[in-house]
């Protein structure tokens, strides 16, 4: 067995490890890794290297240059600190190799590397605070993290014991390890188990498209990551624990993931490792006047910290030790309860604290039986420090449990003091709660401060408001609050307006669902409706797509035959969403089924609406006479409304039709009247899309002079117009005229701007589009591996979004990518598909906006 740097070579069994996980590796790159470190320290020429890795075949630089970028890639090795190139001689392995008996990744090197830039996706909340007494538990959790044996680990214990900081702690600390692969999926508003796996797809950045489940796309995602694992910490699973189901089977579909959770109970699951997490250690009341042994105690020493943090000027003293133990003693250790404790120094000396804990500690046999008995201590501890709060505290508290995911000022204004019934300036009242630690700030952006409460404290904020006979009222007020947030997405928004706005709904998405599940409890179907319709826009745009199904089909069926025009909206919004799964029998069903409703309440505009979506839905599915016949019958819906922009827009899918049946006379035709309706109407936008529609006809007819202009006109008219979209939709078409007549540098400028605004705006389909573009410019330059590489991350791009090319463009770029093959090897070829289609989002699009040409020169040197 040989060692070098962080990673261990197992001869016998053929691996390389590091940090106890087996690093993958082609058999020709670990038999090139083999050879160099059999040979380290000295010069490997070229020939003597292809010899040794293909002692009977012919092969060429490429693949030993291609062999050796693999290498590297998995050494981590980006500065060539450990594989250094000798130009025109070979290569020498640098690092220093030690051989040693024994095999196999329970030996392998777990020190770990140096602390350069990760190059994963490292994700965890930062901390507000340093960990104080957890050093034990610490280390024991990073060695089951690192215990390739171990893939699943359960942190189990009472509310308010540290789980969750415990927990942060520790994947902060490995993130190395899982080359910076961990992620956090924060599970404490969700109710509905099976949603476990939307929120983890979440964390990782997948956005649900295609209509494929969440698992199945979380499965594909994680089984990409072959040369490192992937660490998900799952956090607050207890009242989700059916979703076990779905860990298990994550963690059977790929050797790639192990998972951290926090739980108030165990998963029961095979191969499950549970974590009781403790208290924190309390003094011996033996002890108590041992100041040094005091102030070395963890649970003090997290008193004294928080208290400082409320009360500058305190200190830790011999005079003030001894109480302060005794506090931690009677709050059990339990740093939720030590902390809330803390925060009342500002309030009351040392003693009161102590012995207002006398009282809710003696109430613990009052409790409820059930509770694990820490429980009942952390809820007594609550109780108490709520007992301090005056009227108008308690009244703000209560009603502030019905934020999932924290509120604003504005926010707590609007639903705790409806009607104007709280006694004091909600600010004044927001300040004290956050004082007494029982609401904590949330940094989610500079302008606007916003609070949550932690969920344990939350949980006893709602028993209380239940008690009090306030809930139906205050849940109604965050309803309402939720309803008219989700109206302010309208759709005449300005662009930034809209950006702002759906920036907010990601912020309040888990009080839109509590608002939702609230409204479909309690059957307020006028309220539900319409919260529907309003957060369909943002369902869409955001492609949460499965989720605004299922809420459209729930209110649907609570609705019955009743609310006909509301359903009519909802089917409509139902066939918008299936239409962009690409489920289309069940598009054709709602659609149609909108347009009967709507038919049958009188409403011509939801006909045109409708017969609308439906022809859309019938061009995606390929069916273009029925599309150009509904979009005709849409038209003259308008023509009778007199609404001359929807005849415009209309006019416009018209002609795309048209275009695609070949009749470009009338697409011609259909696109000018368009522009003569969007210039009388003042719409930039709308004749800056007639323009660009226009280029497209003129290219498909081989006029690409005039294609090139119209495409620059309706760029600069997008420009004025502020729409980041059509700019970029319409660079990406210059790019391709540019490539198409030789002119290679103006190319190369467009397609990289188009490039930058697609991934600003977001639009992923957008992206796939101009990286096909620049594959076509980089075969026209005749670096056919950059042509394929490109191609092979646009369609991997377009199978993770569920939306190919149709068959016509498909196999225009196939007959191009098959000139490229036909430059290189098979191996080569294969090689630089492979690269592309393994490339993240960011890594192409970041390879694409590299110089070609340097590109192209330095592959030689590698």
């Amino acid at each position: 067995m040989y060692r070098f740097e962080q990673f261990t070579v197992d001869p016998e069994r053929g691996c390389l490890y590091k940090a106890g996980y087996e690093v993958k590796l082609r058999p020709k790159v670990y038999d090139a890794l083999r050879y160099f470190v059999e040979n380290a320290g000295r010069l490997v020429s070229k020939d003597e290297l292809i010899q040794a890795l293909w002692p009977e075949t012919f092969v060429t630089d490429d693949s030993l240059v291609q062999c050796m970028v693999e290498l590297r890639r998995a050494l981590e090795d980006r500065t060539q600190e450990i594989l250094k190139t000798v130009p025109r001689r070979g290569y020498i392995f640098a690092a220093q190799v030690t051989e040693e008996p024994g095999h196999g990744p329970a030996q392998a090197e777990t020190e770990p590397p140096p602390a350069p830039g990760l190059a994963g996706a490292y994700h965890l909340p930062a901390p507000r605070t340093p960990l104080i007494g957890r050093e034990r538990e610490v280390a024991a959790l990073e060695d089951l993290l690192l215990d390739p044996a171990i893939r699943l680990v359960t942190m189990t214990g009472s509310g308010g014991s540290g789980k969750t900081r415990l927990a942060l702690e520790v994947s902060g600390k490995v993130v190395q390890r899982f080359s910076g692969q961990v992620y956090f999926v924060g599970l404490g508003s969700m109710s509905d188990p099976a949603m476990v796996s939307a929120a983890i797809a979440q964390a990782l950045g997948i956005r649900e498209t295609g209509g494929r489940p969440f698992m199945e796309m979380v499965k594909s995602h994680l089984r990409e990551f072959n040369s490192a694992p992937v660490l998900l910490l799952l956090d607050n699973l207890e009242h989700l624990l059916p979703a076990s189901a779905l860990i298990v089977e994550l963690i059977e579909a790929t050797r790639a993931v192990k998972m951290l959770t926090t739980s108030r109970a165990a998963l029961r699951v095979y191969g499950e490792h549970e974590f009781p997490v403790p208290p924190l250690e309390v003094p011996d009341t033996k002890q108590l006047h041992a100041f040094d042994s005091l102030a070395g105690n963890p649970a003090v020493t997290l008193f004294a910290q928080r208290a400082a943090a409320v009360k500058p000027d305190f200190k830790l003293t011999d005079e003030n030790a001894p109480v302060i133990a005794e506090i931690c003693a009677r709050v059990d250790g339990l740093p939720l309860a030590i902390e809330l404790a803390a925060a009342m120094v500002k309030m009351l000396p040392l003693g009161r604290i102590l012995a207002r804990l006398q009282s809710p500690l003696q109430l613990l046999t009052a409790g409820a039986r059930d509770l694990p008995e820490r429980q009942q201590t952390l809820r007594n501890t609550i109780h108490w420090s709520y007992g301090l709060l005056n009227e108008a505290e308690k009244k703000l508290f209560r009603r502030l449990g019905v934020f999932w995911g924290g509120c604003t000022l504005e926010a707590a204004e609007a639903v705790c003091n409806t009607r104007s019934d709280l006694g004091a300036d909600t600010f004044e009242l927001m300040s004290s709660l956050l004082d007494k630690s029982l609401i904590q700030p949330m940094q989610h952006c500079e302008d606007e401060a916003r609070f949550r409460m932690l969920e344990t404290i939350r949980e006893y904020s709602l028993e209380r408001l239940r008690e009090s006979g306030e809930e139906e009222a205050t849940k109604r007020a965050h309803a309402a609050y939720a309803l008219v947030l989700a109206e302010e997405g309208n759709p005449e928004l300005s662009e930034p307006e809209r950006a702002a706005w759906l920036a907010r709904c990601d912020i309040e998405h888990d009080d839109f669902r509590a608002a939702l599940d609230w409204l479909f409890q309690t059957r307020n179907l006028d309220w539900a409706f319409r919260l529907c319709v309003a957060l369909s826009r943002f369902w869409d745009m955001r492609e949460h797509l499965t989720e605004g199904r299922a809420r459209l089909e729930t209110v649907l069926q609570l609705a019955g035959t009743e609310y006909k025009k509301q359903r009519a909206k909802v089917l409509l919004f139902l066939g918008a969403f299936t239409t962009t799964q690409g489920d289309f029998t069940t598009a054709a069903h709602f659609l149609e089924r909108s347009l009967s409703a709507y038919h049958e309440v009188g409403d011509e505009l939801g006909v045109a609406v409708s017969l609308n979506a439906l022809a859309v839905s019938e061009l995606h599915r390929g069916d273009y006479l029925a599309a150009q016949n509904n979009f005709e019958r849409t038209l003259a819906c308008w023509r009778r409304l007199d609404d001359s922009v929807s005849m415009a827009r209309c006019l416009h899918n018209l002609a795309n039709v048209a275009k695609i049946r070949g009749d470009c006379v009338r697409a011609r035709r259909a696109l000018r009247e368009a522009m003569q309706i969007f210039e009388r109407a003042g719409d930039r936008e709308g004749a800056a899309w007639s323009l660009n529609q226009e280029g497209d006809i003129a290219r498909e007819q081989g006029h690409a002079a005039e294609a090139r202009e119209l495409y620059e006109q309706a760029l600069s008219a997008f420009r004025k117009a502020g729409d980041r979209w059509g700019a970029a939709r319409s660079l990406a078409d210059i790019g391709s005229i540019a490539c198409d007549q030789g002119d290679f540098p103006a190319a190369s400028g467009a397609y990289r701007e188009s490039l930058e605004l697609f991934s600003s705006v977001g639009h992923r389909r957008g992206v796939a589009r101009v990286l096909e573009g620049l594959a076509c410019l980089a075969l026209a330059r005749s670096d056919a591996k950059r042509a394929l590489a490109l191609a092979a991350a646009a369609g991997h791009l377009r199978q993770l979004i569920g939306a190919p090319l149709n068959p016509a463009e498909q196999s225009q770029l196939d007959e191009k990518l098959e000139n490229a093959r036909k430059l290189l090897s098979e191996l080569e070829a294969r090689n630089a598909w492979e690269k592309g289609w393994s490339m993240p989002l960011e890594a192409a699009v970041q390879h694409s906006l590299e110089n070609p040409h340097a590109a192209t020169s330095g592959s030689a040197g590698q």
